[in-house]
């Protein structure tokens, strides 16, 4: 047995290299952070840089190849496992945070809002992919045809980044007025269209034909169904405060192997890890954990939240900026284009059939346009997938990064914030989940 053991674990060699790539990320990660917090922008958005900074984009560019040196292939599948683990972790926070009752109370506006940003971005990202097919390299690609990099580029344009997003809006007091309750419950509901759209891709890139693709419905479906009519109402049952084994080791203990189990089982059926993780979290009673141990999710998100910035290193190690070549300028332009029209035109316009004013509709088009690390989840499941090749991937990350930083400045143009606000609060910043409750709890208000 010990030899399997020492079989088992990295070489000394290999485990010194992962732990000093895990604090070259980590410290990279809080200084960007904290540059991001300078200029008003998410922290997010710094570790994201931070990522692309750390990879062939910038650091690739120095002498003596030190992405290389830095993270060497041997390590990489270790970093690569570490940052599918955060990243779990991040999308069961996710799906914990969801508010089913969005889809229940649909107003009319976001109704029409939720809608607008979602199918006129899918309709250009999708036309998009059919127009730069001839600029692709189908050497990176492992799909034939058009129809997985139509169907992905679609969904990946149709993404806001609700966690991103809510932030935003808490930490701008937008959570205080009609139209920031209205632009978290239509993100919320866009990105659950968005995710049933990308399950459907998943699922025809790694078929082989109907019957297996059929087959795979058939299985998402009954685990679908399992974890909200036995799932759900057995953790109701067991996480009740009134047990005697309640309190926060068990909890903790049924929410990590929950999650973790539910992202193995998707994961084997052929779609992502991310669709269980996400589901798992989605059906967790929330009321029970609330009464019996509500520190529990704040620990996993903590968990997650030190990982994540693997996952934006992993990520930016298949981001090269400078590789990108005239070619490629024209797919990032084009790529820019689309995304910010399609999400501003289909949520504005939307808007304003609706009756809002022009500053509501103008506000509501620049939050669905936030990107954020939702849309780099969504890219790193199309690259995994080979429906993307390097350049247009290198595109659509630097339009992740580019929509999310420019809402800031935007609002800034479009929505003066309230005096009381929370953006000069440093400890509010310092609480994403705390933002995400309050802003969720306005969703009557739309």
């Amino acid at each position: 047995m010990a030899t399997l053991t020492l079989a088992a674990a990295p070489a000394p060699g290999i485990a010194a290299g992962l732990l000093s790539a895990l604090a070259l990320v980590l410290a990279a990660a809080f200084v960007f952070a904290r540059l991001a917090q300078r200029v008003r922008q998410p922290v997010v958005v710094g570790e994201i840089v931070a990522g692309v900074v750390l990879g062939p984009s910038l650091l690739g560019l120095l002498p003596g190849n030190p992405v290389d040196l830095f993270f060497p292939e041997e390590v990489r599948p270790y970093l690569q496992v570490l940052s599918q683990l955060g990243l779990v972790l991040f999308i069961f926070g996710v799906g914990y945070q969801f508010d089913t009752s969005h889809l229940r109370r649909l107003g009319r506006r976001i109704t029409a809002v939720s809608l607008g940003s979602v199918a006129l971005p899918f309709a250009l990202g999708a036309g998009l992919a059919v127009a730069l097919a001839p600029w692709l390299d189908r050497s990176d690609m492992k799909t034939d045809g058009l129809l997985v990099p139509a169907l992905f580029l679609g969904a990946a344009m149709s993404i806001t980044a609700f966690p991103v997003l809510a932030r935003i809006i808490g930490e701008r007091g937008l959570h205080k007025d009609r139209t920031g309750a209205v632009a978290v419950a239509c993100a919320a509901i866009q990105d659950f269209l968005a995710w049933i759209i990308l399950a459907v891709v998943v699922a025809l890139a790694n078929s082989t034909g109907p019957w297996p693709l059929a087959r795979m419905a058939i299985i998402s479906a009954a685990m679908l169904a399992g974890l909200i009519w036995v799932v759900r109402p057995a953790l109701v049952w067991a996480l009740a405060p009134e047990r005697t084994w309640s309190g926060s080791m068990v909890t903790h203990a049924v929410l990590v192997v929950g999650l973790l189990v539910s992202a193995w089982a998707t994961e084997a059926v052929g779609l992502h890890a991310v669709f269980g993780a996400f589901a798992f979290g989605a059906v967790v009673p929330r009321a029970q954990v609330d009464a019996s141990a509500p520190e529990v999710p704040e620990r996993i998100e903590q968990a997650s939240l030190l990982l994540l910035p693997v996952f934006f290193v992993v990520t930016g190690l298949s981001v090269n900026v400078g590789g990108l070549g005239g070619d490629g300028a024209v797919i990032l332009l084009a790529v820019l284009v689309v995304a910010v029209a399609g999400k501003f035109l289909g949520a504005a316009g939307a808007a304003r059939l609706t009756g809002a004013t022009g500053q509501e509709a103008a506000v509501l088009g620049v939050l669905m346009n936030a990107r954020g690390l939702t849309e780099l989840v969504i890219l790193n499941v199309g690259l995994g997938l080979g429906v993307l090749d390097g350049q247009l991937f290198t595109a659509m990350v630097v339009m992740a990064i580019v929509t999310t930083v420019m809402t800031g400045p935007l609002l800034d143009r479009f929505h003066r914030p309230p005096e009381a606000s929370t953006a000069g609060d440093p400890a509010r910043r310092d609480e994403p989940r705390s933002l995400v409750d309050l802003s969720s709890r306005r969703e009557g208000d739309g």
